[in-house]
């Protein structure tokens, strides 16, 4: 299931930490999306969107798979950084198979600003 929850509450100082990442990650890569997540250890895994001719992944799933191949089992939370309206169905589906129902993922403009949060 999921919710997008317009003007979600200020995040804590720890997904500050993703929003900064994600942010930092999207500028550096000058592309649409940057994402940022923290696996169930407090290991942080930032990336931005691949957009190549014969490869394309959100940065969200970017970010997923570099936690599935360092050996975490699970995402405690996770930032899409951009310009969306909205976190992409794929990317909640992404973060749902790999960590289950619950998981935060918040949603922020290109300045770092919590624009909502989705749950996977």
């Amino acid at each position: 299931m999921t919710t997008e929850q317009a003007g979600a509450t200020a995040p804590g100082p720890e997904d500050r930490k993703l929003l900064t990442l994600a942010r930092a990650t999207r500028a550096r890569a000058r592309s649409a999306e940057g994402a940022a997540v923290r696996d169930q250890d407090g290991r942080t895994y930032a990336a931005a969107t691949v957009a190549l001719p014969s490869l394309r992944v959100s940065a969200l799933g970017v970010c997923v798979a570099m936690a599935v191949a360092s050996g975490a089992r699970s995402l405690e939370a996770a930032v899409v950084l951009g310009e969306a309206d909205a976190v992409a169905e794929d990317d909640l589906a992404v973060v749902r198979e790999f960590s289950g129902p619950g998981v935060p993922v918040h949603l922020a403009d290109p300045r770092g600003a919590v624009r909502g949060t989705a749950t996977s």
